[in-house]
């Protein structure tokens, strides 16, 4: 805390907590949303460069995931690794929590007749609600997995890096811990989904290697550029985070050099 005034502290601690609040339901709330839409449209964004076709496909749940690691990364940088590491375990309840709901969802009255692929027809009401609940299930059954590792990644390599360099070199570890973190997501989401889903379908013609790798390489490319593009914010926010909270991200280090 700065100053000795008490009042001046307690109004400082109110800021930090009200930060922190809205940086965990930022990042719990587009969990909650990247896990229910998920694998609900693939979107398309392939492109040609003169005669050479570059596929690019994702799933629509892979577009607001970037945010996420965004929002550990601060938490990370102005809170510490404790409490960067307690939103993750949140959000492995908040993932299970939505598993929850869904199957009990399904599970109340009435009881449609569900078909061999675990749906109704097409023309009965909940079609939509179990067609969302057959493909979100499989979403966050996947990416619970995923999201445990990568994010615990995410923090274990950001603090490394912060270490490593003593509190120096922002962007390394901001880039750094996301790169790592949402490559070994990328992967691990799209191996799981398929290997324990019909989520993913590979076109006619097209090897599952083939068509794996171009999902697993879009899905990274997309988190890659949106991490490096989120360094000028994550630089800025920091500094001006750290003014408003009172907060010197790395004064263990500077305390050690005195």
């Amino acid at each position: 805390m700065f100053g000795p005034d008490e009042g001046v502290d307690k109004k400082i601690a109110r800021r930090r907590e009200l930060v922190f609040i809205i940086l965990s339901g930022v990042f719990l709330g587009t969990l909650a949303v990247l896990n229910i839409l998920g694998l609900s449209r693939q979107i398309n964004l392939s492109f040609n460069i003169g005669d050479l076709h570059i596929p690019f496909v994702v799933f629509v749940g892979v577009l607001p995931y970037p945010i996420t690691f965004l929002c550990t990364d601060f938490i990370s940088e102005l809170y510490g690794r404790r409490r960067a590491n307690t939103v993750v375990w949140v959000g492995l309840i908040l993932n299970i929590w939505v598993l929850f709901i869904l199957w009990l969802g399904g599970a109340l009255p009435p009881h449609p007749e569900l078909g061999t692929d675990g749906l109704p027809d097409i023309a009965h009401p909940n079609y939509s609600f179990f067609y969302i609940r057959k493909l979100t299930g499989m979403a966050t059954a996947a990416s619970m997995i995923a999201y445990l590792t990568a994010q615990f990644v995410d923090v274990q390599v950001f603090h490394m890096l912060k270490k490593l360099t003593r509190g120096k070199a922002l962007w390394l570890r901001n880039n750094g811990s996301t790169l790592t973190s949402q490559m070994v997501d990328s992967i691990a989401v799209i191996l799981i989904t398929y290997s324990f889903s019909d989520a993913i379908h590979i076109k006619p013609g097209e090897t599952v290697a083939h068509g794996l790798i171009i999902l697993i390489l879009s899905n990274y490319m997309f988190k890659m550029v949106s991490a490096l593009i989120d360094t000028i914010p994550f630089y800025i926010g920091v500094k001006r985070l750290s003014r408003y909270l009172h907060l010197d991200p790395n004064e263990e280090f500077r305390k050690a050099d005195n």
